[in-house]
């Protein structure tokens, strides 16, 4: 009996090993009870709808908040940065020297930006597993769930006029239908200089203490004038001090906490490495591409930023997974769970489907270029529009066609000399990966080295011109086969091996499901349905302390101040990325240096939690997440908070220099009201 006692007492450890303020939470599914027992935190339906309505997803990534009535909108600089260098010319750089409209016709209208407001979600389970039948094969199981998920999306889009995304939940577990409401007239209203936004630079990316001014705030408009919004954020500028109850609302990425022993090592082993060495290689090209002169700088500059953060992001990851003591303690789990299900055959399929996704590493077939993505997009629309919506590939169904068009058709620029060189070093990397005697590498290539052939393919489109773009979509699969642009013609070339390669990876996408689907319910059996499922870049909730931590046997406090991003300047000498801009400096007698600037909680989030707001119990905003220290970068997998924690920036602060430090009082006082 002891030893029994001991095995249940073991297994309870295991199944529910999870950080008291673990968690990224649907927002049809709040851990009400935990909140209750552990924080004494009632959380009501108008408390959550409140939250709900009042947080916002930027369509290129990340998070943000409605914080007036008049459509204000906050993220952070990070977040606006694709906009803001879309905005940008030579002659006025946006994006390192900041912004401010001073009156509503200053405002500038992004070119290609898409909100989503998340106003409703439905379980349709049981409707999408309806489609599939059993003894389908895969092929046919994943046409069929796609077809039924199609469907649903296109009668809801149809009813209500929201865009409509069936989401896939516990990896296959549940399905939920998220219905948005669109906003598509973006404009800039302030942003701060790069100095201030990314003080610090690489170097202090994942750390803290930090002294971020990483904010920009946009404004929605509807029939050409500011959005009227009933839902959004008061705020708390004395919140959000040590020991304080905080939530986070924002739209997590993708974390892979449900992932199977056997897939850890796949992403471990092949897929990590790789992407770390692709990410190592775009990072020297782009540095070299910048060495050309200022404006090469300017234009590669959004696209270094996203590649270092991502490079540092991944190596964190991968030195999670190599703790032999992570994996370990999934495969006690996975044991445990087997046991609870009764057998291990979901698991032996996942591991066998790891072994074919090693197999398909090699076959690269797209390019990662603006201009070809352009292309690529074009050349598959004409070909699944000849089918029905729900037959087609999931980005080119009638209910996804707004947001497509919005995307293909931007008037953002496009800059040769950059497209060029990426899609040069990517025609190397074809050669390299596939191999240069492979026959759709020849045929790409057409006899000549990859820069000599991006030369050509590039002096050979039209694509950088919106109108041209616009003309081949509407001609249709007659103007892509008629069409001589060079790009058109080489997508053309890889289009039949990305689509057998796109065709094999649903059909492993689909075996995975149906596995996680029963893994899931074996862990809904072994702890009650009381189990958040993995980030899809959906809304969530997140909880969690002001806390601060112990780091190389120091105490980290929990909280930075405007005064010591001085002090953090002039520790490093006043020199590279810790010079804080001009304006700073001028306004430094004025500012509060006691206002909180940075801080940290133990809230669970992840990439596209940037931008995200932290308010407090009263639902008042007390900052926006910007960043994560280095101890959280292992939450692609695991969460702890035991150094781990997320990093905001303090909404006194933004109030304070929005009114001591760049003039715009006017703007200020809009916030919160």
């Amino acid at each position: 009996m002891k030893k029994l006692a001991l095995f249940c007492m073991y297994t309870t450890v295991l199944l529910t090993s999870v950080s008291a303020d673990e968690g990224m939470w649907l927002f049809n599914a709040l851990p009400k009870r935990q909140l209750a027992s552990q924080h004494g935190f009632e959380v009501t339906d108008e408390w959550a709808k409140h939250i709900m309505l009042s947080s916002v997803r930027f369509n290129s990534g990340g998070s943000a908040s409605f914080i007036s009535s008049n459509g204000l909108v906050l993220t952070n600089h990070h977040v606006a940065s694709d906009t803001l260098y879309k905005l940008s010319t030579a002659e006025q750089n946006l994006a390192s020297d900041g912004y401010y409209a001073a009156s509503k016709e200053d405002e500038l209208k992004a070119p290609d930006l898409e909100l989503n407001q998340l106003v409703s979600i439905e379980d349709v389970t049981a409707r999408v597993n309806a489609a599939v039948s059993a003894g389908m094969s895969p092929d046919a199981a994943a046409k069929a769930r796609q077809a039924e998920m199609a469907r649903i999306e296109q009668q809801s889009t149809e009813a209500t006029g929201l865009r409509s995304d069936v989401v896939t939940l516990y990896g296959g577990g549940r399905y939920h239908l998220y219905q948005y409401k669109r906003y598509t007239d973006v404009r800039l209203v302030w942003a701060p200089e790069a100095q201030t936004a990314f003080f610090g630079g690489d170097a202090d990316n994942f750390e803290f203490p930090r002294y971020c001014l990483d904010v920009t705030i946009f404004r929605v408009y509807e029939n050409d004038k500011p959005a009227n919004i009933e839902h959004f954020l008061a705020n708390n500028p004395s919140g959000a001090r040590e020991g304080d109850l905080v939530f986070v609302s924002g739209n997590p990425g993708r974390t892979q906490r449900i992932l199977t022993p056997a897939a850890l090592e796949y992403q471990r082993d092949h897929r990590m490495p790789r992407v770390l060495d692709l990410l190592r290689r775009k990072e020297i090209l782009l540095q070299q591409y910048a060495l050309g002169g200022p404006e090469q700088a300017r234009r590669g500059q959004d696209d270094l930023f996203g590649i270092q953060n991502s490079r540092k992001a991944y190596t964190g990851m991968l030195a999670g997974l190599q703790n032999p003591g992570f994996i370990e303690l999934k495969r006690s789990r996975q044991k445990l769970l087997q046991r609870s299900a009764g057998s291990s055959e979901p698991w032996e399929a996942i591991a066998e489907v790891q072994l074919q996704r090693v197999d398909l590493m090699d076959r690269m077939t797209s390019l990662r270029s603006n201009v070809y993505s352009i292309a690529e997009d074009l050349v598959l629309m004409a070909g699944e529009d000849q089918k029905p919506s729900e037959e087609r590939l999931r980005e080119f169904r009638d209910s996804n066609r707004q947001s497509l068009e919005q995307a293909l058709f931007s008037p953002a620029p496009l800059y040769e000399d950059l497209e060029r060189v990426q899609l040069a070093d990517e025609l190397a990397r074809l050669v390299e990966t596939r191999g240069g005697n492979d026959p759709l590498v020849i045929k790409v290539l057409a006899g000549k080295g990859p820069r000599e052939r991006a030369t050509e393919l590039i002096a050979g489109t039209k694509l950088f011109e919106v109108e041209s773009r616009k003309a081949l979509a509407q001609a249709g699969q007659t103007g892509i086969a008629n069409s001589d642009d060079a790009l058109i013609q080489l997508a053309v070339t890889l289009e039949n091996e990305y689509r057998a390669i796109r065709e094999i990876t649903e059909q492993l996408d689909e075996q995975e499901r149906q596995a996680y689907a029963k893994i899931t319910e074996a862990q809904f059996q072994a702890e009650g349905e009381s189990v958040y499922p993995d980030a899809t870049f959906t809304l969530r909730l997140a909880y969690g302390l002001v806390k601060s931590y112990q780091e190389d046997g120091q105490t980290i406090a929990s909280q930075t101040t405007l005064g010591g991003s001085f002090g953090h300047e002039a520790a490093h000498g006043k020199t590279d990325d810790w010079i804080l801009p001009d304006s700073w400096h001028q306004a430094k007698d004025a500012i509060d240096g006691s206002v909180p600037f940075n801080f940290v909680c133990t809230a669970d989030i992840i990439g596209g939690n940037s931008g995200s707001p932290v308010v407090d119990r009263d639902g008042r905003m007390v900052g926006i997440i910007f960043d994560g220290n280095i101890q959280s970068l292992t939450a692609d997998f695991y969460h702890s908070e035991e150094q781990g924690r997320a990093v905001a920036v303090h909404i006194a602060a933004v109030l304070e220099a929005l009114n001591k430090i760049y003039h715009a009082s006017s703007l200020a006082e809009q916030i919160g009201h």
